[in-house]
């Protein structure tokens, strides 16, 4: 149970939210400018992408710990409790350290310029990773890029994972339009790794970089990995060969997140920026962990979680249940944010689904059932509807089989209200 000032200052931040998405990097950048510029104390990697941006700070974050390096790690949404975005050293801010720093950046707030939710937490973060003293601030963008409040910083390395359509309204309708945002965290003279690989999207990022002098190195060029099978890989970067590194978060996509990874640090060695020893790389990205990504859940019956929350990652989890998972029955609970392409989620997932139980998560955004059901076309047969989403998972877990598969899907959102609902009921009150 929090505090009743911790209670309070949350409901504070969420009725931020009324203010919706406002790009522009002014209101961050004069708060910090209140709060005695803690940004320009950091050194910091920051990562942009469409998917992946999250797996890969956690693995920069464990690595560096690792190492014996103080690192502060911004990320967002949370899945179930706020603090989840601030992590030192691998751990959770503490209620008191998130009440300490909110009311730090509250105090300067001037409330004829209101900050949006996501201006204030980047604040927060940047004051509290200061104010911890951290080694490393790893930022992670929390949409675009260019205009994105992360991007008041300067850092001493760049990641852009991928890019795929998503967040059209705000960013573009073309993967060159959104690959322009992206571009916009390139900074003069500092190093970019991606493992972008669309012309259009390359084009775009290759430009900014020689408009800025800024190194660019590709993962499938420069940085190669080399899977082993069983989340195991051999990575050949600028100088370094790392073998037989074994990367606990399933799926191949991860390969190539850990290679982006493995790259912003091998550019920062290379400036003389740290010192990492192999051995320690690999203990710390052995160690990674990040949740809501092919999470087990359960082993009876398999339950799966995984945030999959736009076409491109849905095609990406379809790969990874293809290649990496075997079941007689797969079994799918939906839960889908309203603004996302609906048909081309399902229309991905479904034909691989036996049953697909289409339900509604307790968030304002949320797709209703029977909109996802409209749009499933000739896989409308396969689906059920059912409210609340305990009741979904309930109805999956009795339709299951030990030889089955239970998949939750469709958005962070969801998976952290399923995790919740496992965090407040007994697991044998839903796995019978």
């Amino acid at each position: 149970m929090n505090s009743p000032a911790l209670e309070q200052a949350l409901a504070y931040l969420y009725d931020l939210q009324k203010y919706g998405i406002k790009f522009g990097l002014s209101s961050t950048s004069n708060l910090l400018e209140r709060l005695g510029k803690p940004h320009q104390r950091l050194q910091a990697i920051h990562i942009a992408g469409t998917n992946g941006k999250g797996s890969t700070a956690a693995m920069l974050s464990a690595i560096l710990v690792s190492a014996g390096y103080q690192v502060g790690l911004y990320t967002s949404p949370h899945l179930v409790k706020f603090n989840e975005r601030f992590r030192i050293n691998e751990q959770d801010a503490k209620d008191e350290e998130i009440l300490e720093v909110y009311q730090r950046v509250k105090g300067v707030v001037d409330e004829r310029e209101p900050p949006t939710f996501f201006e204030i937490t980047t604040a927060m973060a940047l004051s509290l990773f200061s104010k911890k003293r951290v080694d490393w601030a790893i930022l992670e963008v929390g949409m675009g890029g260019r205009l994105d409040a992360t991007n008041v910083i300067q850092p001493q390395s760049t990641v852009i994972n991928n890019i795929d359509l998503d967040h059209q309204e705000f960013l573009g309708a073309t993967l060159s339009r959104i690959a322009r945002e992206k571009a916009g965290i390139i900074k003069e003279g500092i190093p970019l790794i991606t493992a972008v690989k669309q012309p259009a999207a390359l084009a775009v990022i290759k430009a900014r970089c020689l408009e800025v002098n800024a190194p660019y190195y590709r993962v499938g060029r420069e940085i190669k990995v080399r899977s082993l099978g069983s989340q195991y890989f051999n990575y050949r970067g600028l100088k370094w060969r790392l073998e037989n590194l074994r990367l606990p978060l399933a799926g191949r996509h991860q390969v190539v997140n850990a290679a982006t990874a493995l790259g912003g640090l091998e550019v920062l060695e290379r400036q003389g920026q740290l010192s990492l020893d192999p051995e320690l790389i690999g203990e710390g990205l052995a160690s990674t962990r990040w949740a809501g990504r092919l999470e087990w859940l359960s082993h009876r019956p398999p339950v799966i979680l995984d945030g999959a929350h736009n076409c491109a990652g849905m095609a990406t989890l379809c790969r990874a249940l293809q290649e990496e998972y075997r079941y007689k029955r797969l079994i799918v609970v939906l839960g889908i944010m309203a603004d996302k392409d609906l048909r081309g989620m399902i229309l991905r997932l479904a034909p691989r689904a036996d049953k697909v139980i289409l339900t509604q998560p307790q968030y304002e955004r949320a797709a209703p059932p029977e909109s996802l059901r409209e749009v499933a076309g000739d896989f409308a047969n396969r689906t059920e509807l059912i409210a609340p989403v305990k009741a979904a998972l309930e109805r999956a877990i009795d339709l299951a089989t030990l030889e089955d598969l239970v998949l939750v899907t469709g958005s962070l959102y969801f998976i952290g209200e399923i995790k919740e609902i496992f965090g407040h009921h007994n697991k044998e009150e839903i796995i019978k």
